[in-house]
Order: structure tokens, then C-alpha cells, then sequence
């Protein structure tokens, strides 16, 4: 065992097959000073030797229970269907353990204020995978924006892909294509997208919305069995931010030939604009241009080094992007599960403009 003052971290949700604990929090935690991987948890006592070669940890429980109840467990890492999340972080909490979530916080805006507010009743930290806002890129341009780099931010246009959600799903991804799940685009990769943005420019002071299901199937990859989908592939939304700023974003199902992911801000001085092969920031390379440049031109802009909190380790993007959100964690500047509620606010807002055609607005209060 290490230093006690080490962040002792038990993972619920390791697969030795696949799965987002092994390829994104694992690789980030085995290279992070502050932290120690002491617990997973497995429902299948065959998968305990699988996954002690996935990492060597001193406990490897095959409940939930034995894992948040292990005194050997500071932050309880919660990365499994979103379905289970509710019943996992009410656990946790039960047991006086932070909590790290991944993004949706809950299936529904009513779990999301449940798990939210069992928080601050009980004195404990929950911290959310919105992942997005934690890009180096996207801090930093936060960061270049605020300085008035680019003056006054008057309008700004997002277009993205959700990367699933499209002609085929794999196996694995069948659950989301089941609204009651809380996994649809809108809330998954959209929602990420979006709280970016909101996490950049502000939030909105009210919008419209438009969605639609423009395949109402879609072909599982492995068999080519019909899956019937009930999740929204296109979410477009309008409306005006908090600094006055105009917003138009648009998120189309699947991986397109076309524009994956791009961004645009507007300012009186200048213009930024974020690129990315697909809808996800947290996913893949970013590139970040502005035409603040002597000739008026867009150009690239490069990200200062000292925005990438884990430095010299060369991690790829996913678990890089995770691990920037662990570093939050140490330094008090975390997104939380008052963070999560308010995006969950929003797009519940959204969902009802659609449904009305009438515009929303949302509570912004922590």
C-alpha cells in the first residue's frame, strides 16, 4: 500500500472484455501521482484472474457492497450503464464515499436532483465524467475568450455527429436506442458537446429546440438483427446565451462523410473555430483556429503546454482527457454533481421545447 494520502479509488464497472473503465480511467490512474486503484468490483467470480491482469489491485470485490463498504476505498468510481447508476451512487453515499460518475449522472432529470442534492445532505463530494469541458483545448479557450481576445462574443454554431446513433449499432450499444434508458444522443453525446459549450460561453437564458427520429431502426453490426429505436438522431436547438450571444447547434446520429464535429464563435475582434473528426471532444484530436492573427487570416492556435495537466506521459486522447478530470479533482476545480444537474435541466428544456414548440428556459443554480 502506498502513502494514505494518496486518493484511493475503487472502480465499479471493469470488464476484461471492453468496456470504458479499462480503456479510458485505468491508463490515466496508473500514471497519475495522488492516486491509487485499490478495488474493482465483478459480478462474475471467473473474471477476477482476467482482470488482475488488467491492473493489480489488493481487493477485487464481486458486490458492489464489499466495494463501497471497503475501508481501503476513498472515491468510488461508478462506470456501467447509466441505468445502474442511481442505485450504485445511492450506495456509495450510504457508505460515506465520494463518488466519480460517469456522464448521464442519472436516466432521468428526477434521479440526476435525487443524486444531486443525497450530496450536499450528506456532506460527501460527486464528481461527473463531463469530460468535454475538461479538454485542454476547451480550457484553454475558455480561458483566451475571457482575456477578450476575441471582443465581444456575439454568435456562435455548433455541428456535430453523435457517432453512434446511426445506421448500425454494435451489440454492446443496444440499450441506447431504448429511451427509457437516459442513453440517447441527446443526452450522451450531445450532451457532453453542449455543456462544453455552455462551460465556455455560458448558459442559455432561453431556447428552442426541434428533434426528431429520422431512422427508426437500426441494423446490430454483429447479426444485422432490426433494432427498433426510440432515441432522437437529430437534436437541433436555438437560443440566446447568457452574455447575449446568438447559439445554434445542430447533432445528426451516427458518423457522417460529411462534418463530424465543428464550432464556431463569433467575436468583434475576432473568430474561433473547433474542429474534430467526430462529435465527441473528449474522443479525439482537436483543432482550435482563430483569426486574431496579424493578417486577419484563421490560423492555427496552439495550446499552451501547461493546459495538459498530465505532462510527458504521452497518453492517448481518451485516457488523457479522463485523467485531466482527476487532476480537477486534486486541484478543487472538479465538475460535480451540481454541475450534472444543471446540464440534465437543460436538456430536459430542450426535450419540452421540442415536444411544445414552445421556448424554455432552466434553472442555472448549483
Amino acid at each position: 500500500m502506498k502513502s494514505n494520502k494518496n486518493i484511493r479509488v475503487g472502480i465499479v464497472g471493469v470488464t476484461p472484455e471492453r468496456g470504458w473503465a479499462g480503456m479510458a480511467h485505468i491508463p490515466a490512474l496508473k500514471v497519475l501521482s495522488g492516486y491509487e486503484i485499490t478495488a474493482l468490483s465483478t459480478r462474475r467470480k471467473e473474471n477476477i484472474s482476467a482482470l488482475r491482469n488488467i491492473v493489480d489491485v489488493p481487493h477485487i470485490y464481486e458486490s458492489v457492497k464489499e466495494l463501497v463498504s471497503s475501508p481501503d476505498v476513498d472515491l468510488t468510481v461508478v462506470s456501467v450503464r447509466v441505468p445502474l447508476h442511481y442505485d450504485i451512487i445511492k450506495e456509495a453515499f450510504s457508505d460515506g464515499k465520494n463518488v466519480l460518475s460517469e456522464w448521464p449522472l442519472g436516466k432521468t432529470l428526477k434521479e440526476a436532483e435525487e443524486l444531486a442534492n443525497m450530496a450536499k445532505e450528506k456532506a460527501l463530494q460527486g464528481y461527473i465524467m463531463l469530460q468535454s469541458r475538461a479538454v485542454p483545448a476547451i480550457r484553454y479557450v475558455r480561458d483566451f475568450i475571457n482575456a477578450g481576445n476575441i471582443g465581444e462574443v456575439l454568435s456562435t454554431s455548433m455541428i456535430g455527429s453523435g457517432i453512434i446513433y446511426g445506421e448500425y449499432i454494435l451489440k454492446a450499444n443496444d440499450y441506447t436506442a431504448d429511451p427509457e434508458n437516459g442513453t440517447g444522443m441527446i443526452n450522451v453525446t450531445f450532451g457532453n458537446a453542449v455543456d462544453a459549450l455552455a462551460y465556455v460561453l455560458g448558459e442559455f437564458t432561453e431556447l428552442s429546440a426541434t428533434t426528431a427520429i429520422s431512422r427508426k431502426s437500426s441494423k446490430m453490426v454483429e447479426t444485422g438483427e432490426v433494432v427498433p429505436v426510440g432515441t432522437a438522431d437529430q437534436v437541433a436547438v436555438t437560443g440566446t446565451l447568457q452574455g447575449g450571444a446568438v447559439a445554434t447547434i445542430h447533432f445528426r446520429g451516427g458518423t457522417l462523410p460529411g462534418t463530424n464535429f465543428f464550432w464556431e464563435i463569433n467575436g468583434t475582434k475576432g473568430d474561433i473555430q473547433i474542429s474534430a473528426p467526430g462529435g465527441s471532444l473528449a474522443v479525439f484530436d482537436v483543432t482550435v483556429k482563430t483569426s486574431t492573427g496579424k493578417n486577419g487570416t484563421m490560423e492555427v492556435l496552439d495550446i499552451p503546454d501547461e493546459y495538459n495537466l498530465i505532462p510527458g506521459k504521452n497518453l492517448p486522447n481518451i485516457p488523457n482527457n479522463v485523467g485531466q478530470i482527476y487532476q480537477l479533482i486534486q486541484q478543487g476545480a472538479a465538475p460535480t454533481f451540481s454541475d450534472a444537474l444543471i446540464r440534465h435541466r437543460m436538456i430536459a428544456a430542450i426535450q419540452t421545447a421540442a415536444a411544445t414548440g414552445t421556448r424554455q428556459t432552466y434553472s442555472t443554480e448549483h
